[in-house]
């Protein structure tokens, strides 16, 4: 008659078989997300170097380019001061050589003759650093200095 075991047993087999093969569809959709997790994550990373390519290309054609107007701006600096220091000399031959007027003649040349060689010989960094240099050996005339100067711009710009 009836084999009441035989019945349960095919029963569990047959949910067996089915619980493996849901484990089975589970560990390979798990597989698939895992693998399109590390695809996700490799253009990620792939994408990040690239932008960071660019980036650095970009920086170092900024860097480039301030390099080559720094150096425009100090040959232009040497040559403004080549200008100056020729006008100089320019003011001493031209203006009367005596009196008053002869020696007040000197005094403007020697200046510019200075001021000139000045730009020449340190450029816009000599400069800055002159600059930087004077206004910390001077920090409250400084400050007042450029509140006036703030004030003046103010007032020109106003309608």
């Amino acid at each position: 008659m009836a084999n009441p075991t035989h019945g349960t047993q095919g029963t569990h087999g047959t949910q067996g078989s089915a619980q493996n093969a849901a484990q089975g569809a589970a560990k390979d959709v798990k597989d698939a997300a895992k693998s399109t997790m590390d695809k996700a994550k490799d253009m990620a990373s792939n994408a990040a170097d690239k932008a960071r390519d660019v980036a650095s290309n970009v920086a170092d054609k900024a860097r480039d380019y301030a390099g080559a107007v720094g150096d425009k701006a100090e040959d232009l600096t040497g040559r403004v001061g080549s200008g100056i220091e020729s006008f100089g000399h320019t003011v001493r031959d031209n203006l009367p050589k005596g009196g008053t007027m002869g020696a007040m003649a000197d005094r403007v040349a020697d200046n510019l003759e200075s001021g000139g060689r000045y730009l020449q010989e340190e450029g816009l960094s000599g400069m800055a650093d002159d600059l930087s240099n004077l206004i910390r050996r001077n920090p409250v005339p400084a400050l007042l200095v450029g509140i006036g100067i703030g004030f003046m711009i103010a007032r020109a710009t106003r309608s």
